[in-house]
């Protein structure tokens, strides 16, 4: 029986079409003369030269690019070394141990904010940087965690008692055979949460200190007197510089193949 392909393309192109025309407008009305997006106004690159004399909203990405980073990092060495530990535990609990680490991802987020921010003011932690990075990695290491375990599954074990039966100390078989054949898992969900990082409002709200500003909280704080299509720029080389990067991976890819 033949598929409708008819309908599967319209029904494709529908769900295309909802996914990027919202975008396709951001990056259409960053041009406009105008300060208000429903009226067009004429091609412009007017807001581009405002964003690069926006002191404060070119800090808060800063800010938000180093918060990024650094929580990324940080839960990629935990989520690996966590996800080859379960791996290669025999515990009872081990079930229990994967459902409790997957737990950052399944709590709404206003709660986590709440909790943080309490476990914060109990050990009397200044609120800034430092408990945003501890907040935002606790909840990227769920994402990294998922992603190497997935990796390990479809791993051959064989392949480290190889490099043991040849010499290799078990640290060693590790950052030369395991470590590399990981590394797909470790980028993908560093990504990931890389994007989650900063994008997240609700947390950083909670446990952000007063003289600090990260991206989202400075777009969400300007809305209530109104958003400049300065922020249709920025998203627009943000989208740019995500492309470019896709691009070069692709690139990369190919060219090691």
């Amino acid at each position: 029986m033949k598929k409708n392909t008819k309908w599967s393309n319209l029904y494709m192109g529908l769900i295309l079409l909802f996914l990027y025309l919202p975008i396709f407008f951001v990056i259409l009305y960053s041009f406009n003369e105008s300060r208000t997006t429903a009226i067009w106004g004429g091609f412009s690159m007017k807001w581009y030269e405002e964003l690069s004399r926006d002191r404060d909203l070119l800090e808060a990405l800063g800010n938000s690019l180093v918060l990024g980073v650094a929580s990324c990092v940080t839960a990629a060495v935990i989520g690996t070394l966590g996800a080859v530990g379960l791996a290669r535990s025999h515990l009872k609990t081990k079930g229990m141990v994967e459902y409790v680490a997957r737990l950052p991802i399944m709590i709404p987020e206003i709660i986590l904010g709440m909790v943080f921010m309490a476990f914060f003011s109990l050990l009397n932690l200044p609120f800034g940087m430092v408990t945003l990075v501890i907040a935002h990695t606790a909840f990227c290491i769920p994402y990294i965690l998922m992603n190497v375990k997935t990796r390990l599954v479809g791993m051959d074990p064989s392949l480290e008692e190889a490099a043991r039966d040849l010499g290799a100390s078990s640290g060693r078989a590790f950052v030369d055979i395991i470590l590399p054949l990981l590394m797909p898992g470790v980028l993908s969900g560093a990504l990931l949460a890389f994007a989650m990082s900063l994008d997240d409002v609700v947390i950083s709200i909670f446990v952000n200190g007063p003289r600090l500003n990260t991206l989202p909280i400075k777009v969400y704080t300007q809305m209530k007197f109104g958003v400049t299509p300065e922020i249709n720029a920025l998203c627009t080389l943000m989208l740019g510089a995500t492309l470019l990067v896709l691009a070069i991976w692709t690139i990369m890819k190919k060219l090691h193949r």
